[in-house]
């Protein structure tokens, strides 16, 4: 006998086997049922979710002869012959092949005779949206007003491309992509009664591997079959999928909380050495940190064989190191095309989890706090020379802490703002990368920044709300959303960076307006010196004179203030109307 691939064998025969689709199920099954039927569906999805499954159940259940029912018997002559596809009434069409206005012409002049066999004559159109526009044109009429013994069942991965007017007729149900668990249990129940052996992290891995396609679950559970000699297996599946072994990812991990650099890129040459992918790789390690964030926030969500592992990471990474880590592999792993070769990328992005540490700000804040990892293991040469990197690094300081009070004067504050002094003795102590305290210094910060452009527009316009470690998070108003714009924040971010000298992350929120940002703090200011001259310029005797001799009225839009220095205070005289 020839063997039948388990994606034919365990197609579903009745609605009640159909998995992961009961919005259109209960839909199908109640119209059935009150023989309330539409004349065209319209069944879109991705590949291997069901469409063609439907519409053959769609035909079993008007053709059956027990009768029009969502349970159709599956025994009769009907319902054997199109499950074995053999149903002269079922017209199976692939619009990839017949995309002329001839082909669907043809169709159509057969659709007025009457069916051969069942009750109704059913025409399943595939990938329907390769029609050409004529074709479509053709078909307009009949599928408005079909005779009474034909339905039409359109399919397609590509709804975008149907024109209006065919969707306008038809009945359109939206098929979507299955959850890993639902496939994981599918295959679980085909396994089980095929008296296969498995083990549920193979099952898993295929699952997360088919991307919510039944049909392609299938396919790779054919081949893990294949490849298992009769089993499925973690190991094998991981094999013959190229999803890197997790023992790979927990000694990188260890490596990384014992601060070794040494153990890190040994790691990213026995990956080379093995020829693992490095994409994967980096794959499995953001999956890593995801489910050590998750076992942070919901500790009673952490399952699976590895949970103990999983906790006792949770336990010794802070939330902000799991943050920045599963970023730095999310940003590794679309970085990977851009470096010179992938193991380059790779060893990169693990010096990289090595390099950044957001919690030193908070052991900094408080030296009472224990770190959340070892520190970075450093080379010889530079534990040699302890000395000479402080005095490096107090050189380096020593012009960025004075870069505010040089830079005053280019932010072009209003005139009413006075210059901005920051005397040694007037301040606290500021070390060299340190940022604004409070939310209050922030305006005045972020005017001493170089920046010009739309970038300057975003620090004017954002506002300070937390700082944890070297993760700022930042505050702009709905009506300026636009300026949260990815060019724009790697503008501002390059400038925090330059004027602190530390690597720091921005996140930004969309809310109300608010008063703590620079814009804000401008226009006040602006307002409250227009009120000055308004009133100053209302106090002048011959204006005065003007109105109470006239009955004159100030129009207040029209009063302009004149240029003036700094040293220049307001009066009267500088006012015009």
């Amino acid at each position: 006998m020839s063997y039948q691939v388990l994606a034919r064998k365990w197609r579903p025969r009745t609605f009640g086997e159909l998995v992961g689709q009961e919005h259109v199920v209960t839909a199908l099954a109640n119209a059935l049922t009150r023989g309330r039927l539409h004349h065209a569906y319209l069944l879109t999805g991705t590949r291997g979710v069901g469409k063609t499954t439907l519409a053959r159940l769609l035909a079993k259940s008007l053709n059956c002869e027990t009768g029009v029912s969502a349970t159709p018997c599956g025994v009769c002559a009907a319902c054997r012959d199109i499950d074995a596809g053999r149903f002269v009434d079922l017209l199976e069409l692939d619009a990839a092949s017949n995309t002329g206005v001839d082909n669907m012409r043809e169709i159509l002049d057969n659709a007025r005779y009457a069916p051969t066999i069942g009750r109704y004559k059913v025409y399943l159109i595939d990938e329907v949206h390769m029609l050409s526009k004529g074709a479509f044109n053709s078909m307009l009429k009949t599928l408005e007003e079909p005779p009474e013994h034909v339905k039409f069942v359109l399919a397609t991965t590509d709804p975008q491309k149907i024109p209006v007017t065919v969707l306008s007729r038809c009945l359109q149900f939206n098929l979507k992509p299955l959850p890993r668990a639902t496939i994981g249990q599918r295959l679980a129940h085909i396994l089980e009664a095929e008296a296969i052996a498995c083990e549920p992290a193979a099952l898993v891995q295929i699952a997360v591997a088919a991307q919510g396609s039944m049909r392609d679950a299938l396919s790779l559970l054919d081949q893990a079959i294949a490849f298992g000699s009769g089993e499925v297996r973690e190991t094998e599946v991981r094999a013959m999928l190229g999803v890197v072994d997790r023992g790979y990812v927990y000694r990188i991990a260890d490596a990384l909380l014992a601060g070794d650099g040494a153990a890190l890129l040994a790691q990213g040459d026995a990956l080379a050495e093995s020829g693992q992918a490095f994409s994967s790789a980096l794959d499995e390690l953001a999956a890593l940190f995801h489910r050590i964030a998750v076992a942070q926030a919901v500790p009673e969500a952490t399952v699976g064989e590895d949970a103990e592992r999983i906790a006792a990471y949770a336990a010794r990474m802070s939330a902000e190191d799991v943050q920045l880590a599963y970023q730095i592999c999310a940003q590794g792993r679309a970085d990977l095309a851009l470096a010179p070769d992938e193991a380059t990328g790779f060893s990169m992005t693990l010096l990289r989890l090595l390099a950044f540490e957001p919690a030193s700000a908070a052991v900094a804040a408080a030296p009472d706090a224990a770190p959340s990892r070892k520190p970075p293991v450093r080379s010889p040469a530079a534990a040699a020379r302890p000395a000479e990197s402080a005095t490096k690094t107090s050189a380096a300081q020593a012009p960025v802490a004075q870069a505010p009070v040089a830079q005053a004067p280019v932010a072009q504050a209003p005139v009413a703002q006075p210059p901005v002094a920051q005397p040694p003795v007037a301040q606290p102590p500021v070390a060299t990368g340190a940022l604004p305290e409070t939310p209050e210094r922030w305006p005045e910060f972020v005017a001493s920044l170089k920046l010009t452009g739309m970038g300057a527009q975003l620090a004017a316009q954002s506002e300070l709300k937390s700082i944890r470690g070297n993760a700022l998070s930042l505050a702009i108003p709905a009506t300026h959303k636009h300026l949260a714009d990815k060019s724009y924040a790697d503008k501002l971010k390059a400038a925090l960076e330059a004027a602190t000298g530390r690597k720091l992350l921005l996140a930004f929120e969309i809310g109300e307006a608010s008063d703590g940002s620079l814009a804000a703090r401008e226009r006040r200011e602006r307002e409250e010196a227009r009120a000055q001259g308004e009133a100053a310029f209302r106090s002048e005797p011959f204006v005065r004179d003007l109105v109470a001799r006239f009955d004159a009225t100030v129009k207040t839009e029209t009063i302009e203030q004149l240029s003036r220095g700094p040293s220049n205070p307001p009066s009267s005289n500088q006012e015009r109307s």
